[in-house]
């Protein structure tokens, strides 16, 4: 794999199901570490890797997959190690815990002359991957500023709940910033929500005895959101402010259909981003197909109007 060629990351088109599989000899083992699904966007992520997995699987014989989810990245380090040890991987698909944590496990692993695909969460040292599969975060970031900047007034306070500290979750509080910068919206207070509803309860319940005047809240992503939301209901201050999370959670979609005053829009970020990553390093593998490079899933804004052809009831998420 390490011969293939630069891939562009613009339009590509997946139809790996309906491929037929190469007649070929050798075998191949693909490593999938990824975050528990600990939350509604994980819950989605995991649906999908598995989804995946299973597909490719049954199109592609000569591949085998080492799938593990963590709950921290100590955890995360282990599995992956382990994935080079006792199974001998020749690819890794992993959606980092924690930037930091796992750069140098990561790296290590691509010293041994496997594949790696990152998703999502990038590392914290660039270049390592071969492969980086994501939702385009500066835009998630921007598209969400610029709402915010033309929807309030000069003056107007907001309050910011940011993520896990990753590279990913930099990139969108800079885009953030940037789209809102000159508007003369005040951003009274920034804090981590860890992509959790009780720590965003938590959060969110500080903001509110903190602050008698709260304009909007940018929850940066559903799970989010939701911990938001029970906090401000908790608190009496429903008509105060309105909210807007991330990645597009059925019941969050559900809301904004309904013209909910306090959901008004949501930006795209799709959990099934996962597939994406692991069904491009699977075709690097099994064919001469070019697959390198940097593939970014665009983000969209999701309103009342066009709210229902976001909206996926029997999804997990």
């Amino acid at each position: 794999m390490n011969r293939r060629d630069l891939f562009a990351g613009a339009a590509f088109g997946l139809a790996l199901a309906a491929t037929p599989a190469l007649a070929q000899d050798e075998s191949y083992t693909i490593g999938v570490a990824i975050p528990s699904a600990t939350h509604g966007f994980m819950g989605g992520l995991n649906y999908h890797a598995q989804a995946s997995i299973e597909r490719l699987e049954a199109t592609y014989p000569q591949l085998d997959f080492v799938l593990a989810t963590a709950g921290d990245a100590g955890k995360m380090v282990n599995d992956i190690e382990d994935m080079v040890a006792t199974r001998n991987i020749d690819a890794l698909v992993v959606l980092p815990f924690e930037s930091e944590p796992l750069t140098s496990p990561v790296q290590a692993v691509k010293e041994q002359g496997v594949w790696v695909t990152v998703v999502d969460r990038g590392l914290s040292v660039p270049g390592i991957e071969d492969l980086y599969v994501a939702g385009d975060n500066p835009g998630f970031g921007r598209v969400a500023g610029e709402y915010f900047a033309e929807t309030l007034e000069e003056g107007d306070n907001i309050v910011v709940l940011r993520g896990i500290p990753t590279t990913l979750d930099n990139e969108r509080v800079a885009a953030f910033e940037e789209a809102i910068e000159g508007s003369g919206i005040n951003v009274l207070d920034m804090q981590h929500g860890n992509w959790n509803r009780d720590d965003a309860f938590n959060v969110m319940q500080d903001f509110l005895s903190k602050y008698d005047d709260i304009d909007a809240v940018w929850a940066s992503d559903d799970d989010m959101a939701v911990g938001v939301l029970e906090a401000i209901d908790q608190a009496g201050r429903n008509e105060e402010m309105w909210v807007v999370g991330g990645a597009g959670m059925k019941e969050i979609i559900a809301r904004i259909m309904e013209g909910d005053p306090m959901l008004p829009v949501n930006v795209t970020y799709p959990p099934a981003q996962i597939a994406t990553a692991i069904e491009l390093t699977a075709l690097g593998l099994v064919s001469a197909t070019p697959v390198s490079g940097r593939f970014i899933i665009g983000s969209q804004m999701i309103t009342p109007e066009n709210a229902e052809q976001f909206y996926f009831p029997d999804s997990p998420f």
